[in-house]
């Protein structure tokens, strides 16, 4: 396995403080980026980096070495009454990553996107799918990982949801929604982007919750 050098944006968030602590342990070196107030809670073994993630100049010249920078900037329990913070936080730490992502010249963006299409949630997709659309406009190698829920510590409401899924696989004319919005528990979404990290694509490629699963399976092995 090569060992990577990974630049990580929301390293303190729901997903980030458990990839992190998946990188180091695989090998890989990690530098976390993180606002001053929240630096404590970087897990040991990455390299912290203050900065702000909306602001590219505070975090560029941080970047290297490294090759990869995963993007992990959202929104925490995002909801329809949080449309304006999608496109002031979650789209606007997009514009910053990818600037400065084309200037440090990182090899390999991995961004946290959505299911899509969604009968809900759409100014949340709406973000996401733009997002994606800069990225791709960038022409940066991009992997585009699309969850709809990842279940874990504070995020396992959804498991009351689990018979319906199991109703809706049933019925053909709903099984290819209820695949796509299905729900990845953490630990299959963190086994996913490690596999990510260690599987660089030369262009742009789409896991979606499928993929995810899988992705994360084959790793796991």
């Amino acid at each position: 396995m090569v060992s990577h050098s990974v630049f990580v944006t929301g390293s303190t968030g729901y997903v980030g403080r458990s990839l992190i602590l998946a990188l180091v342990a695989r090998g890989h070196s990690v530098r976390a980026l993180a606002r001053a107030a929240s630096a404590n809670r970087i897990p040991a073994g990455a390299e912290t980096i203050v900065g702000d993630a909306l602001v590219p100049a505070s975090f560029v010249d941080s970047i290297a070495p490294a090759d990869t920078l995963i993007h992990l900037i959202g929104t925490p329990h995002p909801s329809p009454a949080k449309a304006a913070s999608f496109e002031a936080v979650d789209l606007q730490s997009v514009h910053a990553a990818v600037a400065a992502a084309l200037i440090a010249k990182i090899r390999h963006f991995i961004y946290v996107s959505v299911a899509q299409p969604a009968p809900v949630m759409r100014a949340y997709v709406a973000a996401r799918q733009a997002g994606e659309q800069l990225i791709r406009a960038s022409n940066l190698p991009a992997t585009f990982v699309r969850p709809w829920y990842v279940l874990g510590p504070g995020h396992r409401w959804p498991y009351v949801l689990l018979p319906l899924y199991g109703a809706l696989m049933l019925l053909p004319p709903t099984r290819d929604a209820a695949r796509r919005l299905g729900l990845v528990t953490l630990s299959q979404m963190v086994g996913a982007l490690v596999a990510c990290v260690e599987q660089s694509p030369e262009k742009v490629r789409t896991l979606d919750v499928q993929a995810i699963r899988a992705a994360s399976a084959v790793k796991n092995e």
